[in-house]
């Protein structure tokens, strides 16, 4: 299983990220992964990241598609893997519909709206040299019409945090061939108080949204444990917190459910000390 880190990129001034993408070449993490939220452009911030290493691949985990046309998107994917040698993948997703209407867009269904999209991209040929191998591109998908989607018309799906259950379920979904990329929090935290409050705090903003209330459900999940920041029990699935061995437990379970790739969200990265490495020690290949 590969491994690869998914950073929120802000909390870093620009020479700081790129020794933190450098130290992260150095623990053998494969790839680097963007989301895009409120504040860095996840494609600039790819091509700048590109030209300033060396091994490690930039990917967007994942880029919004209503706020950008296929054409735009097209050009960026074909020209950032170019100019970096084959170290760019493009990880698109539909994000959420609150989000988006808050930014001016009309809600779409999700099916309809990443095949439209894929349809899109695939009419447009861009006037410019073609990367030495095409780039990977896949969709965030939770369930079974998009990740079917993904697995049918790109190199596979993401998956954000979600449990090795679905893991397992989404890879008999999507077969042998198509990638299954999974994003989950990890905490170098053995202290169950303290570890459980600062889980909390990194998953609060999707404990609140029926999208993922949805998709938990379907995992045993009830309404109990989405109350109050969320239950233990829903805390202690999602976010893997304790000791080195225990991370490294839970990072085998994803692999044993069939996923190609672990993208770590580690929590508590940064303190006001600096960075805390725990997460990357625990998890890092070459380590």
């Amino acid at each position: 299983m590969k491994r690869g880190i998914l950073l929120a990129t802000e909390g870093f001034e620009s020479a700081p990220l790129v020794e933190f993408a450098g130290t992260l070449e150095r623990y053998g993490f494969e790839s680097l992964w963007l989301p895009e939220l409120f504040g860095r452009e996840p494609f600039a911030t790819a091509g700048y990241l590109l030209g300033r290493t060396e091994r490690i691949s930039i990917g967007t985990a994942i880029a919004n598609v209503y706020v950008r046309d296929a054409h735009a998107t097209a050009q960026a994917r074909q020209s950032l893997a170019e100019l970096s040698g084959g170290r760019f993948m493009l990880g698109l997703g539909v994000s959420n519909a609150t989000l988006n209407e808050s930014r001016g867009h009309s809600w779409e269904a999700p099916l309809a709206k990443m095949t439209g999209y894929l349809d899109a991209m695939d009419a447009i040929t861009v006037a410019a040299p073609r990367p030495a191998r095409s780039c990977p591109t896949y969709i965030a998908a939770h369930g079974p019409q998009l990740q079917r989607l993904g697995a049918q018309r790109t190199n596979g799906v993401i998956t954000y945090l979600m449990t090795a259950e679905h893991a397992r379920q989404s890879r008999e979904r999507i077969g042998t061939d198509a990638e299954l990329n999974i994003v989950a929090m990890f905490l170098a935290e053995a202290d169950p108080e303290v570890a459980r409050r600062k889980a909390r705090a990194g998953i609060k903003v999707y404990v609140g949204l029926d999208y993922y209330h949805r998709e938990w459900r379907k995992l045993g999940f009830t309404d109990v444990d989405f109350a109050d920041g969320g239950s233990d029990r829903l805390v202690d699935t999602l976010v893997a917190w304790g000791d080195a061995q225990t991370l490294q437990t839970r990072a085998a379970a994803f692999e044993r459910a069939g996923a190609t790739r672990l993208l770590v969200l580690p929590l508590g990265l940064q303190t006001k000390t600096g960075l805390d490495l725990r997460v990357l020690d625990a998890l890092a290949p070459t380590r």
